[in-house]
């Protein structure tokens, strides 16, 4: 296997984005986070905000699979493309389809690498809360999979 030494360095500055930025892409930003700690920049941002008043800006059935491996999401802040303090960013990971669109457009005339890793949505996900759960689970840990594959461990 090859290691992240043996590819590309690491990008200096990681976006990754989703539709709301309460559920897959906060889980990437938090995996990359754990993976890599503050060796590279990384935030999250979704199309549009849809947290109401007193809602959590991250998904609960998020917040308790995260907990699972040590990844606490009680101080993530929900945002959109509009709303980044910065948009330097090196490389974008676009989750849906619709935030891919948004990064090209976004990214358009300058020297970023953008990739599309589309996403199952687990909140469409029905049945117990087990059940639920087990597709938060399995989306986590794809992301966590496809992550270790492109930044190395």
């Amino acid at each position: 296997m090859t290691t992240q030494d043996e590819r590309s360095p690491l990008p200096g500055a990681v976006l990754f984005a989703c539709n709301l930025n309460r559920v897959r892409s906060p889980m990437a930003e938090a995996i990359l986070k754990q993976l890599l700690g503050d060796r590279v920049f990384v935030d999250s941002c979704g199309l549009k905000r849809e947290a109401g008043p007193g809602e959590s800006d991250v998904d609960p059935f998020v917040e308790a699979v995260m907990g699972e491996i040590g990844c606490d999401l009680a101080r993530h802040r929900a945002k959109t493309f509009d709303q980044l303090e910065d948009d330097s960013f090196d490389l974008v990971i676009s989750l849906t389809p619709e935030a891919q669109h948004r990064a090209v457009e976004m990214t358009r005339g300058r020297a970023v690498e953008i990739e599309y890793w589309p996403t199952f949505d687990p909140t469409v996900a029905e049945g117990s809360r087990e059940a639920r759960l087990s597709a938060y689970r399995e989306v986590r840990d794809a992301l966590a999979r496809r992550i270790a594959e492109r930044f190395g461990r």
